[in-house]
């Protein structure tokens, strides 16, 4: 299963949820409230921009936004909200893609390192954003916690949201930190629609050894975007990685 063939144009149509779900404001807010502070005044690069749930409203803010982003279709929805010349995006794999300048922050949000599947390309995306900033400069990363407590020996599936018309599971290879993502919607006819993504889940403290690796000191771990402590029972965290500033 290629990223290009999950992230494609149906699902780009219907990726924004105005209001709701990631796009609430109890959600958005603080991320953008607290990235806005990381820039500092200067320059933010978004990795795997999507249809700018983050970064609309971050530039809105008065910071300057370029992104990176594999999926063409998510781009053209991004359209819709803001042009070339206010957003500017390349096209191309965050791990690989160098865009033109220099940047205070640049951001990963959202689960989004996971959707790269194997560990080096996760140490080379570490590397493509320490080549994009300048000394002092951090590099952000919201990613979930592996919660494999909930899977019982021998089973590979874990519900983990169950509504009436929607359910969601993960199938798990704990041999590969392997995850496949299976959302059902159910109809009023009896059909179901299927949307699956592969991800490739990441311990917190290989995430900070990858970020050694690309020359970064981590800097801060919270558990949300407002702050709140990180602790074993956390299901996700914000993590802030920071270039020294004499390199």
């Amino acid at each position: 299963m290629e990223q290009e063939d999950v992230w494609d144009a149906d699902v780009a149509r219907h990726y924004d949820t105005p209001g709701t779900d990631m796009f609430a404001p109890a959600v958005l807010d603080p991320a953008v409230e607290r990235l806005a502070q990381l820039a500092g005044g200067g320059q933010a690069l978004e990795f795997a921009i999507g249809t700018g749930r983050v970064a609309v409203p971050l530039a809105a803010r008065g910071v300057p936004v370029t992104g990176i982003e594999l999926s063409p279709p998510m781009v053209e929805q991004l359209r819709a909200k803001a042009d070339e010349a206010s957003i500017p995006v390349v096209v191309g794999d965050m791990a690989t893609t160098r865009v033109p300048g220099e940047f205070a922050v640049v951001y990963l949000v959202y689960n989004a390192i996971s959707v790269l599947l194997t560990q080096a390309e996760q140490v080379e995306c570490f590397r493509n954003a320490a080549r994009h900033l300048a000394p002092g400069g951090r590099f952000v990363i919201e990613l979930w916690v592996p919660d494999l407590r909930r899977l019982p020996p021998g089973q590979r599936a874990t519900v983990f949201t169950s509504e009436p018309g929607y359910i969601a599971l993960d199938t798990v290879d704990v041999l590969r930190q392997q995850v496949v993502s299976h959302h059902f919607r159910f109809g009023d006819t009896g059909g179901a629609e299927l949307f699956r993504s592969p991800h490739r889940y990441v311990w917190p403290s290989e995430l900070d050894l990858m970020a050694q690796l690309a020359g970064f000191e981590l800097e801060s771990r919270h558990a949300d975007w407002s702050g709140t402590e990180f602790t074993a029972e956390s299901p996700s965290h914000v993590s802030v990685y920071r270039i020294p500033p004499a390199r």
